[in-house]
């Protein structure tokens, strides 16, 4: 398997990159490869300052950067030459089987849909996190960002693609779906939940449980929670900030630490005809080396293949 990581995706590249491309290599199995992509020369100079020989590692060079500050679009079609670029460019020609990148997410989603081109019937591409429980399990919370407007039918989509990776990567058997609203009753909502809610009652191949509030997100009433990625958003960045403040708080719990990002790296673009995966624009050498090691779980899980099987199936 190769694996290829955006080594200027960052903001604590290259160094952060580097470092973490060095601690997953230690850990992957002896079969995979990690490509680094990015400036060359910057790459072999960080290589051999951390006493590592260049020629044992494939580089590919790009030297361009699409920063955060980019316009996404714009910059994925004229910085041909940029780290993100390049590297879907190899993995549309399959050159490389996934492609992992800590940097601009909008271009990162923007590379995806233009590149590997979205899994055939699949209306919207979404990004997904994972919520720890209390039991010690782990919840998919899907869309958290990619879709701010959502129809009906794609949040019924989403589910599809939550209870596959659900399936696929994190080993649960038939996992229950929630649907997130503001009550448990089926009458509760806006026009596009009630809606959902009635299409997801009538899926024949979801398991759904019905309606979820807030405070099921960290029990274990669903497996799979899905809403629009504005909600999604706001849910997201609101148990980053509790994270924050309980770690400034000197709170020492097992539960609490489960909310670090950088046990996880990152998280793919679910929807989409290869294995990309988004980390986190603060990571760490910690959360790169997870990063890469969640590309190499969920292409090794052939997410992919099982998602066409049951999108195109429909």
């Amino acid at each position: 398997m190769r694996i290829g990581l955006d080594i200027s995706g960052g903001d604590f590249a290259p160094d952060a990159t580097l470092d973490g491309a060095i601690l997953a290599v230690d850990e992957l199995p002896v079969s995979t490869q990690v490509v680094l992509i990015g400036n060359r020369e910057q790459i072999a100079d960080g290589l051999i300052d951390r006493g590592k020989n260049p020629a044992d590692f494939e580089i590919v060079h790009a030297p361009d950067i699409i920063g955060m500050g980019d316009n996404p679009t714009k910059a994925f079609a004229s910085k041909t030459d940029s780290s993100i670029s390049v590297g879907f460019r190899l993995l549309k020609e399959k050159q490389i089987d996934a492609f992992t990148g800590a940097g601009n997410t909008g271009a990162m989603l923007v590379g995806a849909v233009l590149s590997v081109k979205p899994i055939e019937g699949v209306q919207r591409p979404c990004i997904m996190s994972l919520v720890p429980k209390e039991s010690g399990k782990f919840g998919i919370l899907l869309d958290v960002g990619s879709n701010a407007d959502c129809k009906p039918e794609t949040l019924v989509q989403f589910a599809q693609l939550g209870s596959t990776y659900a399936e696929t990567v994190l080993g649960i058997s038939q996992p229950a779906v929630g649907l997130i609203n503001i009550g448990e009753e089926p009458e509760k909502g806006n026009a596009v939940t009630l809606a959902a809610h009635q299409l997801l009652k009538n899926s024949g191949d979801i398991h759904f449980i019905g309606n979820i509030e807030g405070r099921d997100l960290f029990n274990d009433k669903a497996d799979v929670m899905v809403c629009d990625g504005f909600t999604g958003n706001v849910v997201l960045k609101l148990m980053e900030a509790f994270y924050g403040i309980y770690m400034k708080s000197g709170v020492n719990s097992e539960y609490i630490n489960r909310f670090n990002y950088e046990s996880y790296g990152g998280t793919p673009i679910l929807g989409i005809n290869s294995t990309v995966i988004v980390g986190h624009g603060i990571s760490n050498a910690n959360a790169i080396k997870n990063m890469i090691k969640l590309a190499h779980q969920v292409e090794s899980a052939r997410l992919t293949e099982k998602i066409k099987e049951i999108i195109q199936h429909d």
